[in-house]
């Protein structure tokens, strides 16, 4: 029993898109051949990944420069209150410690 299998993409647009994209790695040629050939952008992608020349675009993690408990521990000497009695912000996030951190270091200078 012979089974049908159907391509989405040619040898030759195979051949293309990695072509195209190992040229020029960004989200505008992806964009450019999934216009091209009349695909979505994520079957492109998944394409190229599949051939494995895709790049994904770097992630930019968010890193804090300070732990919250040290934050925390600088607000509290800034406020001259025991760190103990604030213990409960280091439940906030990173930026808004950082956000409230910045401010009394302004208001202290």
């Amino acid at each position: 029993m012979a089974t049908n299998t159907v391509t989405n993409y040619t040898d030759e647009q195979t051949q293309d898109l990695k072509a195209v994209y190992l040229a020029e790695p960004t989200k505008a040629t992806v964009e450019a051949l999934a216009a091209k050939y009349g695909k979505t952008v994520r079957s492109v992608v998944a394409k190229l990944a599949k051939e494995q020349v895709y790049k994904a675009k770097d992630k930019e993690a968010g890193k804090r420069t300070m732990l919250k408990a040290e934050m925390v521990g600088e607000i509290s000497t800034i406020l001259n209150v025991p760190e103990e009695v604030l213990e409960s912000l280091e439940k906030a996030t990173g930026p808004a410690l950082m956000a409230v951190l910045t401010g009394l270091r302004q208001a202290e200078a």
